[in-house]
Parts: C-alpha cells; sequence; structure tokens
C-alpha cells in the first residue's frame, strides 16, 4: 500500500526508518482517537454554550447521539467537569400555596387518568420571582402529555387575575374540547368563584391535589424548577418588562420548540406533539378508580362466597368511590355515580341469605 505522493510502499518506508509496521499503525490509531477525542469535545464545548449552561450532561449526551456522535454518558460528564461546563445547580424550593380557604376543593382526577393525546389534561402551578427590587409571580398552564406550555402570564400580586389571565390564553390558543380536566393545588386562586368559573363556561372539569402532596402536579412543579435553573437563576432582571421578554423567550421558542425533555424520550415538545398522534384520531382519556381490597377478594373467590363481616369501604372527601372503571367520564356521569348502584350492601345481601335459608329449612 504505497503512500500517498510516493511511489513506495509502507513496509519499503518502515524498512528505511527503522520503524515496524505495528508501530506505524498504532500511531495512526492513536492520532485518530486524538482527533475523534477533540471533534466530542468541541461538540460538548458548542452545545452548552448554544443551551447557555442550561443542559446537564444526560441532555447533551442525547444531543450528540442525535448528530450521530456514540458517546457514553459518564465520558460526557468527566469532559464536561474538566472543562468546566456543568449545569447551574437548582436552588431550594419555597411553596407559595395558600390551601386554608372556605371554597370548594374538588376531587382528585389526575392521579387516574391514562392519556393518550393532547388536551385531556392541563396542569397549573404559580410561583415567585425575585427581581431587584421586588418579588413578581408566575402562573403557568402546561399540557400534561406533551409537557408544553400552553398559557401563562406575569403580575406583581398573586391574586385570581393572574391564573385566570394563563387560563384565558391557553383556552385561546388550544380551544381544547368539552371534558377537559384542568388539574392544580388547592391554592385559594384555584379554588375561588370566579376561576371555577370559567372552567364551567368552558366544560373543563376541575382537580386538586391532596393536601400536602405535591407529587400529584409533578410535572407543573419540575417545569418550575427546570425554569428557574435554567433561566431565572443564570440572569438578572432589572424590571418586570425584562423579565417578561426574557420568560416569553424561553417559553414560546426554547422550551416548547428546542430543549430535548427527558420524559418524552429527549424531544421537545413540539417534536412530540408532532410525532403523536393527531387529537381526531387518538382515543379519549381513560380514568380508571381504585377498588377496595374486600371487592378484590369476593371477585376471586366467586360471587357464591358470603363475606357478612365485610363492611363497605369509606372514603375521603376528596376520593371518588371505589369499584369503577371510566373512559372520559363526564361531570354528570361522575356525580351520579354510587357503590350501590352496582354493589349491594354487604350487611343486606348476608340478610337476605339468612332468611332464604331458614324459609327452606321450615318447608
Amino acid at each position: 500500500m504505497p503512500l500517498q505522493g510516493s511511489s513506495l510502499s509502507i513496509e519499503r518506508l518502515c524498512q528505511q526508518t527503522g520503524v515496524s509496521r505495528a508501530g506505524f499503525y498504532r500511531s495512526l490509531q492513536e492520532r485518530a482517537a486524538v482527533e475523534e477525542e477533540m471533534e466530542v469535545r468541541a461538540a460538548i464545548q458548542q452545545i452548552a454554550v448554544q443551551h447557555r449552561r442550561r443542559y446537564g450532561y444526560r441532555r447533551i449526551t442525547a444531543e450528540l447521539r442525535h448528530r450521530g456522535m456514540q458517546v457514553n454518558r459518564k465520558r460526557v460528564a468527566r469532559m464536561m467537569r474538566n472543562d468546566n461546563l456543568l449545569a447551574v445547580q437548582p436552588k431550594a424550593f419555597v411553596a407559595t400555596s395558600h390551601s386554608k380557604h372556605d371554597f370548594p376543593v374538588a376531587l382528585n382526577l389526575a392521579r387516574r387518568m391514562k392519556l393518550s393525546g393532547i388536551n385531556q389534561l392541563w396542569v397549573a402551578d404559580l410561583t415567585y420571582i425575585r427581581l431587584q427590587g421586588e418579588f413578581v409571580y408566575l402562573a403557568v398552564i402546561l399540557d400534561a402529555f406533551s409537557r408544553k406550555v400552553v398559557g401563562w402570564a406575569l403580575a406583581r400580586t398573586l391574586a385570581a387575575r393572574l391564573p385566570i389571565a394563563a387560563l384565558q390564553q391557553a383556552i385561546v390558543q388550544r380551544q381544547p374540547p368539552p371534558g377537559l380536566v384542568h388539574h392544580s393545588d388547592r391554592g385559594i386562586q384555584y379554588a375561588c368563584g370566579d376561576y371555577a368559573q370559567i372552567l364551567q363556561q368552558h366544560q373543563i372539569m376541575a382537580s386538586m391535589s391532596r393536601p400536602a402532596n405535591p407529587y400529584d402536579n409533578a410535572s407543573c412543579e419540575s417545569f418550575m424548577k427546570t425554569l428557574k435553573r435554567e433561566e431565572i437563576y443564570a440572569n438578572d432582571y432589572p424590571d418586570l418588562e425584562h423579565l417578561r421578554a426574557n420568560i416569553e423567550v424561553f417559553l414560546e421558542q426554547y422550551y416548547n420548540r428546542q430543549r430535548l425533555h427527558s420524559a418524552l424520550g429527549y424531544r421537545s415538545p413540539e417534536q412530540f406533539e408532532q410525532a403523536a398522534v393527531p387529537a381526531s384520531d387518538c382515543a379519549t382519556a381513560t380514568m380508571s378508580f381504585f377498588r377496595h381490597r374486600e371487592v378484590f377478594r369476593s371477585d376471586e373467590s366467586g360471587a357464591s362466597e358470603e363475606r357478612p363481616n365485610s363492611r363497605p369501604p369509606t372514603h375521603r372527601p376528596d376520593q371518588t368511590p371505589a369499584g369503577y372503571s371510566s373512559a372520559s367520564c363526564s361531570p354528570a356521569e361522575l356525580a351520579s355515580a354510587s357503590p350501590a348502584g352496582r354493589h349491594p350492601e354487604p350487611e343486606a345481601a348476608a340478610g337476605e341469605a339468612k332468611f332464604i335459608k331458614r324459609a327452606s329449612v321450615l318447608v
């Protein structure tokens, strides 16, 4: 095999220079490894600068694989650590919800839903943002299926008009069909009459988290963490208008269209919605309810087995009756659901069986 520009073979050149052929090929491999290392490092630096240090090593690894580079995430983390490119770390969480009020509290429907498309479940939340001279507040609404921000609003107060503005923006942009479920915490802004009236006008069912349990609204809480770590804590905002302009760019142009989301298979919300089944073709969301242990036992053992000592299950005010499975339930169907309509009272069934047995003995 002659080299370019030379009529001599590699074997002849190695003999003249006193180098073994194995050593020559080993040097070529080492040179290729160094070039590949420099290429990967340059790509990591480019991605980190492009996303303003918002990406950690997992998302940068996913972006490199999208570009055709098969790299290990541990290797990416080591390179980022050596180049001081690690992502901005989050700060401590501060709760801002006021749930001790006298307004009605909706049932928790979100934790029982299995989504199949967009505009089936929206999740909403509030957070505060500290500026140089004041505190301001942000309300957002996300589509739980694609994690896309569909509505948001900024204000200097925590009044109900703040989340109402975000809700109205989401309704105008998405035009949701009847039966959409809106989930939030038990804050007074979401439970007040004005907010509930707008939901009722557009045939949207309200859903609220259980007391002191933020995991029911985990997707929106996770978004708030991402927003503060990747945008709020990385910049200084002199006033509300400057903050509004930056948040609009982050939400509309970066988060919804560019940022890779780990829960979406490292795709942006826009890409995930485009790849999903159209809303007109997909099935409605499925809603399943938990059943009591005694009901499961009676089903497994057969209908003929009696349990005279069993009692109907008791429920908290924020829980739905046990023993039901519903697909795309309407508010009227949920309100009309009753355990007595499907399962007879255990004590009544036991008494009827004793009466029949006694009558057969007398006969």
